[in-house]
């Protein structure tokens, strides 16, 4: 299902509710524009949230399975490469 993700798509939880915007899809993980990257010590950086959230694709929209206040409770950072 990943095949259909594209860059600037929006990404919903399952409510409807924003939850970002597709910057690209690295492995497993779409990765998440900074301007959605929230606010504090997360300002600024990308965030992934796991493909297998994905439950479908709307025309320009990316749905997930879980409402969007638990699916960024899923965000992960990148891995550090220390």
């Amino acid at each position: 299902m990943t095949t259909g993700i594209k860059e600037h798509m929006e990404v919903i939880g399952a409510d409807g509710v924003h939850v970002g915007t597709v910057d690209r899809v690295e492995g497993g993980r779409i990765k998440l524009t900074k301007k959605d990257s929230g606010e504090g010590s997360h300002k600024g950086h990308h965030h992934y949230i796991s493909t297998a959230l994905v439950a479908e694709i709307e025309g320009d929209k990316v749905r997930l399975s879980a409402n969007s206040d638990v699916a960024v409770m899923f965000e992960e950072e990148p891995s550090d490469p220390r």
